[in-house]
């Protein structure tokens, strides 16, 4: 895969990442969501998911694919990290306030898309792997 192709990969991430950072950079009295419990947090956890699917995409191919638990934990953390400096964005804009369940949501949103991916038999095999033979090799 070239240089360029690997780039591509990035796209969808940049993308979410972008869409994070301008929503978040919008003054608290232009939101307007429904008074719906917990509304926000579902919001943070779901974006916070697609962010993770993004980055797994992102990785695809890449040599790390071949071992899914070491991408799984790096995802979450690029995810949680990325929620923690938006937080920290956010106390900079006027009407908004960081807040530590917001990232909590964002992790959890994060892990649970990590988590689906990892029971996909298909989205963690090595590339160029029929889907058993992966699996009949770790197996023994």
């Amino acid at each position: 895969m070239s240089f360029g192709q690997r780039c591509l990969y990035l796209v969808p991430m940049l993308l979410v990442m972008g869409t994070i950072f301008f929503l978040s950079s919008q003054p608290g009295d232009t939101l307007s969501l429904p008074d719906i419990a917990d509304l926000d947090k579902l919001l943070h956890a779901g974006i916070y998911g697609v962010l993770a699917a993004s980055t797994l995409f992102a990785v695809q191919g890449n040599r790390w694919r071949a071992r899914p638990r070491v991408v799984a934990v790096f995802v979450v953390l690029f995810c949680m990290l990325y929620g923690l400096s938006d937080e920290w964005h956010q106390s900079f804009v006027p009407g908004r306030t960081p807040d530590i369940l917001d990232l909590a949501a964002d992790t959890v949103g994060a892990a649970i898309m990590v988590l689906l991916w990892l029971r996909c038999p298909w989205c963690t095999r090595n590339p160029g792997t029929p889907g058993t033979a992966s699996r009949q090799q770790r197996a023994g």
